[in-house]
């Protein structure tokens, strides 16, 4: 059962009154949670969770403490503030204390369904049987994972600021393989309410591509044109929109700096259609209502036009260097500033190169150009002359972001989807189009399937 906002305050307000300490901050978050996963074509586990957590942080003479705990009566409650204070207490000055925000003003955001946060067991086994009978009747093997949570939580500071929310999400992946384990095929998607959840696509689509990635074909590495779908995209950029750290800039260590501790603020980094921006209110993909540090969510434009037009101010970044602290992204959005072309069209369009499905394994190596590693997965093909001619085995890559979004790389930029990173098994979401980029990096073969 989700707390309701009265009874989040009212655990708020316990804690504030606990709390001796010169400043504070509490929070409470409430969870449903429930899961089943499969595999073999057949149920594997099912599980569910009802859980409350509380955390507490005090600053005493700047210096800070924190604790949490999932019991919410009163003992448990001061004895979680007390052990915050103790800590408190022992601990060096916080050189980058603010003191908490006074009483904000939080535009609603509606990104709750009540019918996902309170999915039956009996609607989800069957949604996960009609994916297994679709597999059985493709003869290939089914896994995969279906997860629906709904969450409700509340931040109050000792200066008076207080903000409650819900939130849901409900997510499922598929894998098919053929029975020999030579070819495999993966989708993924996610929505905050479950009626709009596509599962029969899933379904279709990981089954479609493990039956057309039989018999893959060896090609050397190398630098290739490159078709990538919005699940390639998600794996790479999910998270794209939170990189754009002013701190990190101005000291040298993003993709954003420049010499003598100065950035890339206003120059064209990216093809000159790309947008990259932050919306809590967008439909597709309703965001928290707070921003980093509890600061009022914003909509905010971080590139436009491939400019870079923002970066991102903590409070305490901002007061070092006289700024107004900046509302940071709250999701993640990429699209075009022209019509979008359909992932058809820019099969067609391309002469030779790869249409890749999905990453796996993916790290980060050099944070300065925003290069990473990893590998395809899960069926890439071979296309030429705008059809697709054979699958291929696959590759380890490197590859900058910077560098595929540069201006000339970027060929054709896709519709945005709701997806969200596979290493993340749908438990976060982004608005990604399909790109087609004229290189990617191939380092590698790789053995993977």
């Amino acid at each position: 059962m989700l707390l309701t906002e009265k009874d989040a305050r009212t655990i708020c307000d316990k804690l504030l009154n606990y709390v001796k300490a010169d400043d504070a901050s509490v929070g409470v978050t409430s969870e449903n949670y429930g899961h089943l996963r499969f595999a073999a074509n057949a149920y594997t586990t099912s599980g569910a969770r009802e859980n409350v957590s509380v955390g507490v942080t005090v600053w005493i003479d700047k210096k800070r403490g924190a604790a949490s705990t999932n019991e919410i009566d009163d003992e448990s409650l001061k004895a979680t503030v007390a052990l915050a204070e103790q800590l408190a207490r022992i601990s060096p000055v916080d050189r980058e204390y603010m003191p908490t925000l006074p009483q904000q003003t939080y535009k609603p955001v509606n990104g709750y369904a009540e019918a996902t946060s309170n999915i039956s067991v009996t609607s989800r086994a069957k949604t996960i049987n009609d994916v297994i009978t679709a597999c059985e009747k493709a003869k290939v093997v089914g896994a995969g994972f279906h997860q629906a949570r709904g969450t409700a939580s509340a931040s109050a500071t000792r200066n008076g600021n207080f903000f409650y929310e819900r939130s849901s999400l409900v997510s499922l992946s598929t894998t098919a393989r053929t029975p020999d384990g030579t070819s495999s095929g993966y989708f993924l998607r996610n929505h905050f309410d479950v009626a709009k959840l596509d599962t029969a696509r899933v379904a279709h689509e990981a089954i479609r591509k493990a039956l057309d990635a039989r018999n893959p074909r060896v090609l050397e590495a190398g630098d290739y044109p490159a078709i990538l779908e919005p699940q390639a995209v998600a794996d790479l950029l999910s998270f794209f929109a939170f990189t754009f750290d002013a701190r990190n800039a101005e000291e040298g260590r993003s993709p954003f700096s420049a010499p003598g501790g100065k950035t890339k603020l206003g120059q064209k980094i990216f093809d000159e259609r790309i947008k990259v921006y932050s919306d809590p209110w967008h439909p597709d993909l309703p965001a928290s209502r707070a921003a980093q540090g509890g600061l009022p969510a914003q909509k905010i434009h971080l590139v436009r036009n491939g400019v870079l037009e923002n970066l991102v101010y903590s409070r305490f970044w901002a007061k070092q260097k006289g700024k107004e602290p900046t509302p940071g992204p709250v999701n993640n959005i990429l699209e075009s500033s022209q019509p979008p072309v359909a992932l058809e069209d820019m099969i067609k369009s391309m002469d030779r190169g790869l249409l890749l499905g999905r990453f796996w394994y993916i790290r980060g190596v050099d944070p300065r150009v925003a290069l990473q590693t990893g590998l395809t997965r899960d069926g890439i093909w071979y296309v030429e002359k705008g059809k697709i001619q054979y699958p291929v085995k696959n590759f380890r890559f490197n590859q900058s972001l910077i560098e595929l979004l540069a201006p000339g790389n970027v060929d054709m930029i896709g519709k945005p989807e709701r997806v969200g990173s596979s290493e993340g098994q749908g438990g976060n979401a982004s608005l990604l189009p399909a790109l087609k980029v004229k290189k990617f990096h191939f380092s590698s073969q790789s053995e993977a399937v």
